[in-house]
């Protein structure tokens, strides 16, 4: 009897043999309902053998092969198989973590039809005597009219007369009237023109248009507002007319809306889905099966995306690459960028990365000619110009409520011109921390080593890292003072201060906070554009990806806080993010300005920010990073460890340290409390490894990883973290 080999989502890094009669080598991939101890479980077939290394009187049966969708592509697996092995994950954690929720149940997936269906006129219908409907009757009157004029009209365009249209429809199609007809998409042809291209759009298009059918990875250095996304939507276009797939990934949900309603108004004939977690599981299932078989053309998503099946893949296409989201910090910490990169040698296909501030570690390997660099120097639109950058000392120019002098009276000359400005705080909430000022006690957080955000509307104090919430105290809990005020700035606070200064303005806030309803973030982008907006109070959703043309003044607050950073990265995150977030203005053409209040404004790197000069400051820091030891000058994992005691979390990391053997080639290093030592009421410790070399790093780790399953966990809870991106 055949012996499958399957991939169940356990945290144990084994598969599991099962008996199955009917299984065959066609099975590898499918999924199959099995029994695992007193339940029954879900997992994917990766191998059908004829023996196994359990004794065969221990085998259970499995107890049906679904056969409702088609199974998992060979290189999807052997995807999945890299990402276990590299990130050193449970191999059945990987494989059914990567499957839309709806095919993880254990019952068969009931598939609804995506075909968009239309109601159409039969012979019947245009000859008919329709007087037999009363003149009272609008909705069945505006419907026979309608299709009069059209031909045809859809239940979704029916429902905007009335939500009683789909029913009258009903009522043709009994009459004989009109009958559901399937619509499916016309084949591609280019027929949706784009912008006229400049010289150095052309070139970059050119140049991978050359090479379009083998592997290279890309990297594309355009300033903000160059046009990089105009060049992806030209190399679509190549690739749809060749019948092929291209994969889209977006660092943020809040990115897919405006990039979604771009490629669609380029390619209106084309399937494209979306594939995040904010859909639904009917939504996601669908999307991922359109991509399966092969009907969507275009898959834009987040960084799970970077996991669906694609047969057709042609490129892949990674904006924003420098964004730490596209980094997963919990279970499989895999990094989607590196993952699509791996992917698309595999595949034989080219990867783009995109982004006007590249991670240090892409911008090495681009002038080390590990990538292959592409520039983009100027804005695409006409006359468009990038910003002007003035840093406004806040030593000089004192602050009222969090604004500058000079801000205010630049927000009051852009109200004047009817033009939006931006202000830009990345910390949300009133204030980040309740103070008393007679005993000096801060309001924290009892399960992590954070202090409590002020929401003064709520009236509540909320930890951003945990969830936890608690009711505004109306005196100190140390002396009894009710003298305990809010201290600093967050973008509520700011926003209260502006509708005090500008009081006929209208002010929209942009965070976690005010996006929370399905859909807000969409009503919000509309409002935007439709001018119903004068000034943004916004965090780093932002920052990137967004075209606000009648945005001419951006505003930054608080920004020193990185500049003195424990985490190296810092800098360099910070540069990303104001050099994003300052793109944002004067990208028509209207000119731009920014302001940024600052206690440093000689920084090093606030003067590569008034040039726009990314490649000076990269220069700077890849220096300052090979002195000290650093990425991309080496590869580190982290391993991690968290218990209700930091000695239980650092007894764990001494024994793990002690099974390492030495090495010249890799450097372990003591063990230490985690930069956050406490978050959601477990203590937090790391122990790091590095290795100028990738291969003895893996090598390293393979071997380590075997001994670390073995070691005694009691109330600790470890995961290896390969390419950490957080301390």
């Amino acid at each position: 009897m055949p012996i499958i080999r399957v991939a169940l989502d356990v945290p144990v890094a084994t598969l599991f043999d099962y008996f199955a009669s009917d299984a065959t080598a066609q099975d590898v991939g499918a999924r199959v309902q099995v029994p695992f101890g007193r339940k029954l479980m879900t997992g994917v077939i990766m191998e059908v053998s004829a023996s196994s290394s359990v004794s065969l009187d221990k085998l259970k049966s499995a107890t049906h092969i679904f056969h409702d969708v088609p199974p998992l592509p060979t290189a999807l697996l052997d995807l999945l198989k890299f990402c276990s092995n590299y990130y050193h994950h449970p191999l059945g954690e990987v494989v059914m973590n990567a499957l839309p929720g709806r095919l993880r149940s254990i019952k068969p997936l009931v598939q609804k039809s995506t075909t968009t269906l239309q109601f159409r006129f039969t012979d019947a219908g245009r000859t008919a005597d329709t007087s037999s409907i009363p003149a009272r009757n609008i909705v069945q009157n505006r419907l026979l009219a309608r299709l009069r004029d059209s031909g045809a009209i859809s239940r979704e365009e029916a429902k905007q007369f009335s939500p009683h249209a789909p029913k009258a429809l009903q009522k043709f199609v009994t009459l004989g009237w009109v009958k559901e007809v399937p619509v499916y998409p016309a084949s591609f042809t280019k027929t949706v023109s784009g912008p006229t291209l400049n010289i150095e759009q052309e070139n970059a298009i050119t140049a991978i248009a050359a090479e379009i059918g083998e592997f290279n990875a890309w990297l594309l250095h355009g300033i903000t507002g160059s046009g990089k996304t105009e060049v992806y939507l030209q190399l679509i276009t190549l690739l749809l007319l060749q019948g092929r797939q291209t994969l889209v990934l977006v660092p943020e949900i809040n990115l897919t809306p405006q990039l979604e309603a771009v490629f669609r108004a380029r390619f209106p004939t084309t399937l494209l889905v979306c594939l995040h977690s904010k859909l639904n599981a009917s939504e996601r299932v669908n999307g991922w099966l359109q991509a399966q078989q092969g009907e969507a053309k275009i898959i834009l998503g987040t960084r799970l995306a970077v996991f669906a099946p694609l047969p057709r893949l042609g490129l892949i296409i990674v904006d924003e690459e420098q964004d730490g989201s596209f980094k997963q910090q919990d279970g499989l910490r895999y990094s989607a960028r590196d993952v699509a990169i791996f992917r698309a040698k595999q595949a034989n296909v080219p990867v783009i990365l995109g982004s006007a501030t590249p991670s240090l570690e892409s911008y090495y390997n681009a002038i080390n000619g590990r990538y292959r660099m592409l520039r983009l120097t100027s804005r695409a639109v006409k006359n468009a110009v990038l910003p002007t950058i003035h840093c406004v000392d806040t030593r000089i120019a004192k602050n009222s409520d969090g604004l500058s002098k000079p801000l205010v009276m630049a927000l009051k000359k852009c109200l004047a011109r009817n033009q939006q400005s931006l202000i830009f705080l990345n910390r949300r909430g009133y204030a980040p921390v309740l103070l008393c000022k007679s005993c000096s006690w801060t309001a924290t957080c009892h399960r992590c080593t954070s202090r409590l955000v002020v929401h003064l509307r709520e009236k509540q104090l909320r930890c951003h890292h945990c969830g936890h919430q608690e009711h505004f105290p109306s005196a100190c809990p140390m002396c009894g003072d009710q003298d305990i005020a809010p201290f600093g700035h967050g973008t509520q606070r700011v926003e209260a201060t502006l509708t005090e200064c500008f009081p006929n303005a209208r002010i929209l806030r942009i965070d976690r906070d005010s996006t929370r309803l399905k859909d807000g973030w969409q009503r919000m982008l509309k409002d935007i554009y439709e001018r119903r907006v004068d000034i943004l109070v916004g965090t780093q959703i932002l920052a990137k990806g967004h075209d606000f043309p009648n945005l001419s003044l951006v505003g930054i607050l608080n920004s020193d806080a990185s500049l003195f950073s424990t985490d190296f990265r810092a800098a360099e995150r910070l540069f990303a993010q104001l050099m994003q977030v300052a793109g944002r203005a004067g990208r028509s053409d209207i000119a731009g300005e920014v302001l940024i209040q600052t206690e440093f404004p000689n920084h090093p790197l606030y003067h590569a920010l008034r040039r726009h000069d990314y490649d000076t400051l990269a220069q700077m820091l890849l220096t300052e990073r090979k002195m000290a030891g650093f990425p991309p000058f080496v590869y580190q994992a982290l391993l991690r460890a968290e218990a209700p005691q930091i000695s239980d979390a650092l007894d764990f990391l001494a024994n793990a340290a002690a099974m390492t053997e030495s090495s010249r080639e890799v450097e372990v290093f003591d063990p230490v409390p985690a930069q956050m030592a406490r978050l959601k009421g477990l203590e937090r410790a790391h122990l790091l490894v590095q290795s100028s070399s990738r291969k003895r790093l893996r090598e390293f780790l393979a071997a380590w990883h075997i001994k670390l399953v073995t070691l005694p966990v009691r109330k600790v809870r470890w995961t290896l973290d390969v390419d950490p991106q957080e301390f």
